[in-house]
Protein backbone atom coordinates (compact mmCIF):
# COMPACT_ATOMS: atom_id res chain seq x y z
CA UNK A 1 0.00 0.00 0.00
CA UNK A 2 1.44 3.37 -1.03
CA UNK A 3 0.78 6.24 1.35
CA UNK A 4 0.74 9.76 -0.06
CA UNK A 5 2.44 12.59 1.82
CA UNK A 6 -0.75 14.70 1.89
CA UNK A 7 -2.82 11.79 3.24
CA UNK A 8 -0.42 11.14 6.11
CA UNK A 9 -0.66 14.63 7.51
CA UNK A 10 -4.06 15.61 6.35
CA UNK A 11 -6.03 12.70 7.80
CA UNK A 12 -1.78 14.49 8.50
CA UNK A 13 0.80 19.01 9.45
CA UNK A 14 2.32 34.16 8.72
CA UNK A 15 -0.41 33.40 11.33
CA UNK A 16 -3.26 35.86 10.90
CA UNK A 17 -2.39 38.61 13.34
CA UNK A 18 -5.04 38.99 16.03
CA UNK A 19 -6.20 42.25 14.42
CA UNK A 20 -6.53 40.49 11.06
CA UNK A 21 -8.16 37.32 12.38
CA UNK A 22 -11.67 38.73 12.17
CA UNK A 23 -11.02 39.54 8.50
CA UNK A 24 -9.86 35.97 7.90
CA UNK A 25 -13.03 34.67 9.53
CA UNK A 26 -15.26 37.09 7.63
CA UNK A 27 -13.71 36.06 4.31
CA UNK A 28 -14.01 32.37 5.20
CA UNK A 29 -10.30 32.05 4.49
CA UNK A 30 -9.52 29.56 7.23
CA UNK A 31 -9.05 25.95 6.19
CA UNK A 32 -9.72 23.01 8.46
CA UNK A 33 -9.08 19.29 8.38
CA UNK A 34 -10.26 16.51 10.65
CA UNK A 35 -8.91 13.06 9.92
CA UNK A 36 -8.59 9.62 11.44
CA UNK A 37 -5.29 7.77 11.19
CA UNK A 38 -4.90 4.12 12.16
CA UNK A 39 -1.57 3.05 13.65
CA UNK A 40 -0.21 -0.45 13.33
CA UNK A 41 -1.00 -2.47 16.47
CA UNK A 42 1.09 -1.29 19.42
CA UNK A 43 2.49 1.73 17.51
CA UNK A 44 -0.04 4.45 18.35
CA UNK A 45 2.04 6.18 21.05
CA UNK A 46 5.14 6.23 18.85
CA UNK A 47 3.11 7.62 15.95
CA UNK A 48 1.56 10.31 18.17
CA UNK A 49 5.05 11.35 19.33
CA UNK A 50 6.22 11.76 15.72
CA UNK A 51 3.12 13.76 14.75
CA UNK A 52 3.66 16.15 17.66
CA UNK A 53 7.31 16.91 16.89
CA UNK A 54 8.04 20.25 15.27
CA UNK A 55 4.42 21.41 15.11
CA UNK A 56 5.35 24.89 16.37
CA UNK A 57 7.23 25.71 13.16
CA UNK A 58 4.41 25.49 10.61
CA UNK A 59 3.64 28.98 9.26
CA UNK A 60 -0.10 29.58 8.94
CA UNK A 61 -1.07 26.80 11.33
CA UNK A 62 -3.53 28.16 13.89
CA UNK A 63 -4.31 24.84 15.56
CA UNK A 64 -2.93 21.31 15.28
CA UNK A 65 -4.48 18.83 17.70
CA UNK A 66 -3.62 15.16 17.99
CA UNK A 67 -6.06 13.04 19.99
CA UNK A 68 -6.24 9.34 20.74
CA UNK A 69 -9.54 7.54 20.26
CA UNK A 70 -10.73 6.01 23.54
CA UNK A 71 -12.78 3.39 21.64
CA UNK A 72 -9.97 2.19 19.33
CA UNK A 73 -6.50 1.44 20.70
CA UNK A 74 -4.92 2.10 17.29
CA UNK A 75 -6.83 5.21 16.17
CA UNK A 76 -5.64 8.83 16.19
CA UNK A 77 -7.72 11.89 15.31
CA UNK A 78 -5.95 14.90 13.83
CA UNK A 79 -7.70 18.28 13.83
CA UNK A 80 -6.04 21.18 12.02
CA UNK A 81 -6.91 24.83 11.38
CA UNK A 82 -4.88 26.87 8.91
CA UNK A 83 -5.03 30.44 7.67
CA UNK A 84 -5.49 29.05 4.14
CA UNK A 85 -5.40 25.77 2.27
CA UNK A 86 -2.30 27.00 0.44
CA UNK A 87 -0.40 27.37 3.73
CA UNK A 88 -1.41 23.84 4.68
CA UNK A 89 -0.25 22.54 1.31
CA UNK A 90 3.08 24.41 1.58
CA UNK A 91 3.64 23.01 5.08
CA UNK A 92 3.91 19.54 3.58
CA UNK A 93 7.16 20.63 1.91
CA UNK A 94 8.87 21.78 5.12
CA UNK A 95 11.99 19.72 5.95
CA UNK A 96 10.71 18.90 9.47
CA UNK A 97 7.36 17.73 8.08
CA UNK A 98 9.06 15.66 5.37
CA UNK A 99 11.24 14.01 8.03
CA UNK A 100 8.18 13.28 10.19
CA UNK A 101 6.38 11.72 7.22
CA UNK A 102 9.33 9.43 6.52
CA UNK A 103 9.47 8.31 10.16
CA UNK A 104 5.70 7.91 10.51
CA UNK A 105 4.99 5.99 7.30
CA UNK A 106 6.10 2.55 8.64
CA UNK A 107 3.86 2.96 11.73
CA UNK A 108 0.65 3.68 9.81
CA UNK A 109 -1.81 0.89 9.08
CA UNK A 110 -4.28 3.08 7.21
CA UNK A 111 -6.78 5.92 7.37
CA UNK A 112 -10.40 6.42 8.32
CA UNK A 113 -12.69 9.36 7.78
CA UNK A 114 -11.38 12.69 6.50
CA UNK A 115 -13.31 15.94 6.54
CA UNK A 116 -12.44 19.36 5.13
CA UNK A 117 -14.00 22.18 7.14
CA UNK A 118 -14.25 25.98 7.05
CA UNK A 119 -13.54 27.13 10.63
CA UNK A 120 -15.28 30.34 11.66
CA UNK A 121 -13.81 30.81 15.14
CA UNK A 122 -13.62 29.34 18.62
CA UNK A 123 -11.34 29.02 21.59
CA UNK A 124 -7.81 29.77 20.49
CA UNK A 125 -8.94 31.21 17.16
CA UNK A 126 -10.46 34.49 18.29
Amino acid sequence: MTLKRRTILAAGFGLCASSALSACIAEGAMYGLIGKMIAKPGQRDALVAILLEGTGEMPGCLSYIIATDPTDANAIWITEVWDTQDQHDRSLQLPAVQAAIARARPLIEGFGERFVTEPVGGVGLS
